[in-house]
């Protein structure tokens, strides 16, 4: 064997193992990934407020300001913020149908109220998603009252509630918040974040009060006075019940008295 066919076989490098491919590749996808996460991390405020936009539009619950800033990568809540009020502005602007509101917390993407009876001939509610009106009430007596007993809710619905507030616990609508100090230490009931999500509200502040609630009695029209005509006419006319009066008759059998003739002055 030649002295160049010994270089050559001298120059040939040992084959890898498979471990250390492995650890190679996984190195450089690390390097790519934060590669990637450096150059898609946003920067401006327009494109802090297409990257918030994208977060909200891909779920249907709110998100919080904390869980934009560790998906987005923010580094203060005022740039959430800004985005909100730049994408709210932007939508209001080009007449949007939708709104960015707060709700139970965090952020969410909500239909205008204006097109409801559009979207609810669009979308049937589900006959399970229904609550009854014994499940309203009872729902209702927890929202403004809790923390609530069970015994107070039934004395104010006069009937038990047992199986209405299992239902409610259900559809993780009421929960247990704690027990009263009292003897037997009965549990007290209250809403959940579910309940604000369903019903759209940012807190339990927004609730409407119990005064607006109560129908407002409606005022009766004034009886407008009769017109001049017909009180002229029932002035003339008198009442149907009155009778005219009676003009005093003339007695038949006394002769009406004649008056005596003149006598006339005779002339001479």
């Amino acid at each position: 064997m030649s002295q160049s066919e010994d270089n050559k076989t001298d120059q040939v490098e040992e084959p890898r193992s498979d471990d250390d491919s492995v650890e190679q590749a996984e190195v450089q996808t690390d390097q790519q990934d934060a590669e990637a996460t450096e150059a898609a991390a946003p920067t401006t405020p327009e494109e802090i407020a297409a990257t918030v936009e994208a977060i909200l539009f891909s779920t249907d619950a709110p998100i919080t300001p904390a869980k934009i800033l560790q998906v987005a990568e923010l580094s203060s809540k005022k740039d959430v913020t800004a985005a909100i009020e730049t994408l709210n502005a932007r939508y209001e602007e080009s007449g949007s149908a939708f709104r960015i509101e707060t709700i139970a917390g965090g952020y969410r993407l909500q239909t205008l109220a204006a097109h409801h009876q559009v979207l609810s001939r669009l979308f049937k509610a589900k006959s399970e998603s229904k609550l009854s009106q014994p499940a309203m009430e009872t729902l209702s007596i927890v929202a403004y009252r809790q923390p609530v007993l069970r015994a107070d809710i039934e004395a104010i619905r006069g009937v038990a509630c047992g199986e209405v507030l299992r239902k409610l616990m259900e559809k993780m609508l009421i929960k247990i918040v704690g027990r009263a100090e009292v003897i037997g230490r009965p549990m007290l009931y209250g809403t959940t974040r579910r309940f604000l999500e369903v019903f759209g509200l940012a807190s339990l502040n927004d609730l409407p009060r119990a005064d607006e609630l109560r129908e407002k009695p409606q005022a009766k029209a004034p009886t407008p006075p009769p017109a001049d005509d017909a009180v002229e006419e029932s002035q003339d006319a008198g009442t149907p019940d009155e009778a005219p009066a009676e003009q005093p008759e003339a007695p038949q059998d006394e002769a009406p008295a004649q008056e005596e003739p003149k006598a006339e002055a005779v002339s001479e």
